[in-house]
């Protein structure tokens, strides 16, 4: 990667050359992107790059919109459960931003009110002060179902009383994505957490398919780690899956790791689902990114782990696992989870790039600001090479490489 000259580094005009671009929308080979300081500009022909832009060659491979996690516990050795601040937030973000993520929604698990208080203020904070990376909040859990639980935690886990409903109307104006059990939780209720203008995502679930189709109809309109942690698809009782897959206007999203959803099951949702319908997350936890860049090859996990609830979770063969051998959250980053749509799943790479961007940004109804490479949309981009490992990325046209 070359720069053709050194303007002044403040110089808003930038032009990145010499690689691929897989806009979300079309695939171009010989163009160039023009930044103008946060925003995209223009696609041009090289040619026609203003001459007092600052060019970049990218020495070829590919230029595809900023990676965007709706899920992500932890990262860089924090957790957001253990410590929801400032710090924290910034820790995650930088952590998955080596692995092409420009864009993510902390996520906390099941906890306390006061625990769940401090993660929605601290996410403010970082909204407000235009943290890089930080995109909103994701509430997973406690309204969830005790069967379906997981790793989180049961002593938390209601019904949402006066103060839980209190917290969530809080949330108005702030990009906010909200798991729940459709069962756990009356329609009505679903009905005007939507109004407010949360995401609501069903997950970890017990839901029959009736039950689900109701919470689709309350307002529903995404689902949390498709397969895990619900009610299965069978052959009288769909469940919580069948809805899933079955509801064309449901979002899903997935964790594509090998070890949370056999990569035959990934490949049946991503054929069932409508075009568009099915995203990338990673469920992340604390060991992505814990080790400095080019401690280890791909994936950056440390070999040790780390605590949820004080428990000790283990990190072995890629899984997070608690003693019982419970899947507690992902060691994967975004890049890898392209990886393997592509190469374990044989989902096109187009498509799975825009699995990591574009869909997201459009459940969350962020289509308009981010997740495709058009001009006016923020510059969050991420440069992989041939073989999808992630080379640099623009936060808002700020370029780090990884």
């Amino acid at each position: 990667m070359s720069h053709a000259h050194s303007p002044a580094a403040d110089r808003p005009l930038k032009a990145l050359v010499n690689a691929t671009l897989h806009t979300g929308d079309s695939v171009l080979a010989g163009a160039a992107l023009l930044l103008d300081g946060p925003a995209i500009a223009a696609i041009i022909a090289p040619e026609a790059i203003p001459p007092e832009a600052e060019v970049t060659d990218l020495g070829g491979g590919i230029l595809a919109p900023g990676f965007i996690d709706l899920q992500v516990n932890g990262g860089g050795g924090a957790l957001f459960n253990d410590t929801p601040d400032l710090p924290t937030l910034r820790r995650i973000a930088e952590a998955h931003r080596r692995f092409g993520t420009t864009g993510l929604l902390p996520t906390l698990i099941t906890d306390s009110a006061e625990t769940r208080a401090a993660a929605v203020a601290a996410v403010r904070a970082g909204m407000a002060q235009g943290m890089p990376g930080l995109l909103g909040i994701h509430l997973e859990g406690p309204h969830i179902a005790p069967e379906r639980r997981g790793v989180h935690d049961a002593r938390f886990i209601a019904p949402p009383d006066a103060g839980d409903l209190a917290l969530l109307g809080g949330l108005s104006g702030l990009p906010a994505l909200v798991t729940l059990a459709p069962e756990a939780v009356p329609p009505e209720q679903i009905r005007r957490l939507a109004a407010a203008g949360l995401r609501i995502a069903a997950g970890h679930s017990a839901a029959t398919w009736a039950q689900a189709k109701a919470g689709f109809a309350a307002g529903i309109t995404g689902v949390t780690h498709l397969f895990n942690a619900m009610s299965p698809l069978g052959s009288r009782e769909p469940g919580m899956v069948g809805a899933a897959l079955e509801e064309d206007g449901v979002w899903c999203g997935i964790i594509v790791d090998g070890h949370h959803v056999h990569d035959a099951s990934v490949r049946l949702a991503w054929k069932a689902k409508a075009r568009g319908r099915l995203f990338l997350v990673t469920d992340a936890m604390p060991p992505v990114g814990a080790t400095q860049p080019g401690a280890t090859e791909p994936g950056a996990t440390q070999p040790g782990g780390f605590q949820l609830y004080g428990e000790d979770i283990r990190v072995e063969d890629g899984r997070c696992v608690t003693a019982d051998g419970t899947l507690a959250g992902s060691a994967l980053d975004m890049a890898t989870a392209v990886r393997n749509a592509v190469e374990r799943v044989g989902i096109p790479l187009d498509e799975a790039l825009r699995m990591a961007s574009a869909y997201p940004a459009d459940f969350m109804g962020m289509a308009g600001r981010r997740g495709r490479i058009r001009p006016g949309l923020a510059a969050d981009l991420v440069h992989l090479d041939e073989r999808l490992r992630v080379r640099a990325t623009w936060i808002s046209g700020k370029m780090a490489v990884s």
